[in-house]
């Protein structure tokens, strides 16, 4: 039997670096919509419920499919607000409805290039690893942490001090130094008594999910807005397809 999963798509307001990020458009459709219609169209989700602060955004993302039972208050989506504080009170809030699902997914607006097909293959991943906690988007860090220095007064020391033989990491080729990974903002997917019951949202065994190319892109900054817009109009990012609903 399949279990059931709700798709968390986080959307507070008060973004200070690209302001009103979440509801800015791209390419024609505010950013929400994109993980919203890529959420609904996997056929992963028993439902997909925008988790807001702001009743603007809750009746953009209501507009593109996404339920809003609930607001976020705004004691815990500040931009310091950790993730487990409104996910607890999210799937606490649904379960006084009636509402209980095995699994949560948390799939943030600023990575718009994860594809419905993007989260199927990340629950695929998910479900054949029952005793994990959770899986995580990861992709290839192309700064390596061992060529990483911290600077002491006058002088500096390298964050990881580890060697190949007898050459630290810090001289070392790129190419001779292990792959490490660093995690992305496109899809988190755990057992919601991860977080019920242990208060986190990843828990301690957590399955890797390597996304490929433009997947893992997130946008934080007006640089990485561009940039998203750039890979747009040249073809090298495919969006999800995105529509409204009808007016009732």
């Amino acid at each position: 039997m399949k279990p059931s999963a709700v798709a968390f798509i986080p959307a507070r307001s008060g973004s200070k670096r690209v302001p009103g990020k979440n509801i800015k458009e791209l390419n024609g459709h505010p950013l929400l919509a994109y993980s919203i219609c890529a959420a609904i169209d996997s056929g992963v989700f028993d439902a997909v419920i925008c988790a807001t602060d702001n009743e603007q955004y809750a009746q953009i993302a209501r507009e593109y499919g996404a339920e809003v039972p609930v607001l976020r208050p705004p004691s815990i989506s500040g931009d310091k607000s950790p993730d487990i504080d409104w996910v607890v009170m999210m799937l606490t809030a649904l379960k006084n409805m009636g509402r209980e699902y095995d699994a949560f997914s948390i799939l943030r607006p600023t990575s718009p290039f994860r594809l419905p097909q993007t989260i199927s293959r990340a629950w695929a991943t998910f479900t054949t690893h029952p005793h994990a906690c959770s899986i995580r988007a990861v992709e290839k860090c192309s700064q390596h942490p061992g060529k990483m220095w911290i600077i002491d007064g006058q002088y500096m020391k390298p964050v990881l001090p580890f060697k190949n033989g007898d050459t630290p990491w810090h001289s070392s080729q790129y190419a001779s130094l292990p792959p490490i990974y660093v995690q992305n903002a496109s899809l988190e997917i755990a057992w919601s008594r991860v977080a019920l019951q242990n208060g986190s949202i990843a828990g301690e065994v957590i399955v890797p999910f390597v996304s490929c190319d433009l997947e893992g892109f997130d946008i934080n900054s007006q640089y990485d807005w561009h940039m998203a817009e750039n890979y747009i109009e040249c073809g090298e990012a495919k969006l999800p397809d995105v529509r409204k609903l009808e007016p009732k």
